[in-house]
């Protein structure tokens, strides 16, 4: 016997987002009726993690859904909800909920004059579109925005897919996705540029020796915050921090491919965050700034 209030569900766009949500959804016996797909990617995808969902025309989706998974690029997602606004096709009662960071629900606008129910469910997670995401799902937060009324929907979605609702207000959704884009995909650089420096400096397996660093970093910077800080630019360390900027200065005339100014710019916000919290004094932080060859700036705020 079905479970009650379970949904038909078309997914817009079989990224690596939209198929493993809507397989999540479907583990939650939530009944995919149709998924978009244009890539042989995204074909691939769909037939891997929604065997047996049929590849859709988007307006045939719409048509069959009771909620539409919008999982589209944040640049194609207001054309594509105003388009089919214009066609018609959104409907009474129908929940349409989108999963952009950046955006909240006054994207969805143009679905209100038909009577449907807009709803922003985005996942703080990033997907490889395999299934092992459907566990990093069951691990994660979403930040959601909705109408009040409509907030316990959203919420309720999000716990059948095994994850976190954080509710977002829509004027700090933009924020919002700045602090998860900064983090995680800055992150990916980062790691990036020190295998590149480090494999070519002869080490054969980078992420064998930064590994371990970067992820007891990592646990310790979220159980202790600022206070798990160490590192030539923390300790005033001005000697160490010169010799870097040199190191590096000289290694972006080969391949470097930006690495001292990642570096400045880093080096520059820690120095500043740690004066502002007295683990260096504020002469340290102009002695640091020269010994990066960096434009100083003001110490940065709370």
């Amino acid at each position: 016997m079905a479970r009650p209030g379970r949904l038909g569900v078309g997914i817009i766009g079989a990224g690596k987002v939209g198929a493993v949500l809507g397989a999540a959804l479907r583990a939650a016996e939530h009944a995919v009726v149709g998924v978009s797909a244009v890539s042989e990617a995204s074909r691939e995808r769909a037939g891997t993690l929604l065997p047996g969902v049929p590849i859709l025309e988007i307006q045939d989706i719409v048509e069959r859904s009771e909620l539409v998974l919008l999982a589209v690029p944040d640049d194609a997602l207001g054309e594509l909800v105003a388009g089919l606004a214009k066609l018609g096709a959104w409907q009474p009662g129908q929940l349409v909920a989108h999963t952009s960071g950046r955006f909240g629900v006054g994207i969805l606008s143009p679905v209100r004059p038909a009577g449907a129910i807009p709803l922003a469910l985005h996942p703080a997670m990033t997907f490889t579109g395999m299934s092992l995401d459907l566990t990093r799902v069951m691990d994660c937060t979403f930040g959601v925005t909705a109408d009040a009324a409509m907030l316990p929907i959203a919420q309720a979605l999000v716990v059948e897919m095994g994850a976190e609702p954080v509710v977002i207000a829509e004027g700090d959704r933009t924020l919002y996705h700045a602090s998860l884009a900064h983090s995680s995909n800055h992150m990916v650089t980062l790691v990036a540029q020190a295998s590149q420096m480090l494999r070519e400096i002869g080490v054969e397996s980078p992420e064998s020796m930064l590994g371990p660093l970067l992820r007891a970093t990592l646990e310790n910077a979220l159980a202790s915050g600022e206070s798990a800080l160490t590192g030539p630019v923390a300790r005033g360390d001005v000697g160490t921090v010169a010799a870097h900027a040199q190191a590096l200065r000289e290694y972006d005339g080969g391949a470097g491919g930006g690495v001292l100014a990642a570096y400045q710019a880093m080096a520059q916000a820690t120095a500043r965050r740690a004066v502002n919290r007295g683990l260096l004094r504020p002469e340290q932080l102009n002695d640091i700034d020269q010994a990066l060859g960096a434009e100083p700036n003001a110490p940065e705020g709370n």
